[in-house]
């Protein structure tokens, strides 16, 4: 079938758009990431006089680099609808967030759907497969306390533990509120087969737009952040819970990502903007941590149970194009989320004019020196 003059030139057109996006993306990562370790580096002797605004200064700067990803895909037209709990409300609280995981553009929804709440993003932390460690964010991640945790069952126990001594050492040390992790364990695509085979076998349901979660992390995290007053576990230590005076994890909000006909977003169609405009759609749901259990099994029939709703919740939106309405109500009412262009072209602009005062800096000493 022969290509018009109009299909040539539109094609024309999203690849040169692609090539500007991706070289703008390449210069922002250029300027914005070493501007923020420098920054940090430069800050150290205020992490030994004041560690606590360090770290409020270390959140602002990490909130900002979130902002500047969750611009790629705001300017490119892809952007959220929100239903319903307002997480808003519980934002100064500590919880805990489940997300199913279809797609890297995943993490870029909630960069951009969070940025809106607060001080979440900056007092947040991630948990992540360990291969991200080794992507240009990594070492962004790294220095704000994410934790990669390694899949497998051969790393399995050893994780766990690593991720009960992370959140003993840096929780509460940096003043976190929020801890992100995706039950899943892996994208959906990945793990959809599998997870049906051990739903057979152990009689559980079908599932096919979610996958049956674990429950090592979780349950990790429950133990470790839980106040012993919510439900009688371990609060990460004595120590711990006397020098942060926190009231503990709060809250757990289950959220729900769809995207229009089942097909997700990944990290190069957010760079490269090539997808026509698009809406994602996040559910939240807060349950107040008192009303998770805390015993192995009982756990795991909850956390099977919030991952049985997705499906549900799931199947409903990609028939009608909507999530269905909470017990009692008519309709469910959804909320467009949106961003500041100015305020995100004023976070570009200032990476920028950072990463030129770092060269000059550079330039002035290199001078200097030799």
């Amino acid at each position: 079938m022969a290509v018009t003059l109009e299909q040539a030139r539109r094609v024309g057109c999203t690849c040169l758009k692609a090539l500007l996006r991706f070289a703008f993306m390449v210069a922002n990562n250029l300027v914005a990431i070493p501007s923020y370790v420098l920054y940090l580096i430069v800050l150290q002797p205020l992490r030994m006089l004041d560690s606590k605004s360090f770290w409020y200064i270390e959140g602002v700067l990490f909130k900002w680099l979130l902002a500047m990803v969750a611009s790629w895909g705001w300017w490119a037209g892809y952007t959220v609808v929100e239903w319903g709990d307002d997480v808003k409300a519980v934002s100064e609280d500590e919880a805990m967030v489940l997300v199913n995981h279809q797609a890297t553009g995943d993490v870029c929804t909630l960069m951009m759907c969070l940025q809106d709440k607060g001080t979440v993003v900056r007092q947040m932390m991630w948990l992540m497969d360990h291969i991200f460690k080794y992507t240009n964010f990594g070492i962004v991640s790294l220095i704000h306390g994410d934790f990669f945790i390694r899949q497998g069952k051969t790393h399995r126990d050893q994780q766990l533990v690593l991720l009960k001594d992370h959140l003993e050492k840096y929780y509460r040390s940096r003043n976190r509120k929020w801890i992100v992790l995706f039950p899943e364990g892996g994208f959906l695509r990945k793990r959809r087969e599998t997870s049906q085979a051990f739903a057979k076998k152990n009689n559980l349901p079908f599932l096919k737009h979610v996958t049956l979660p674990r429950l090592g992390a979780t349950q990790v995290i429950l133990k470790t952040l839980v106040a012993p007053q919510e439900n009688g576990t371990p609060a990460g230590g004595d120590a711990v819970i006397k020098e942060s005076k926190s009231k503990g994890l709060q809250w757990v909000i289950d959220t729900t990502i769809a995207y229009p006909k089942g097909e997700p977003i990944d990290i190069q169609t957010w760079i490269l903007g090539y997808r026509q405009p698009t809406v994602t759609h996040v559910h939240y749901r807060i349950f107040p941590v008192k009303d998770v259990p805390a015993e192995p099994e009982a756990l795991t029939d909850w956390l099977y149970q919030r991952f049985i709703e997705k499906e549900d919740l799931l199947t409903h939106f990609y028939e009608t194009g909507a999530f269905p309405p909470p017990k009692g109500q008519p309709k469910a009412l959804s909320r467009e989320m949106t961003l500041s262009n100015l305020r995100l072209v004023g976070i570009q602009s200032l990476a920028f004019l950072s990463g030129g005062m770092w060269y000059c800096i550079f330039q002035y000493l290199y001078h200097c020196l030799f």
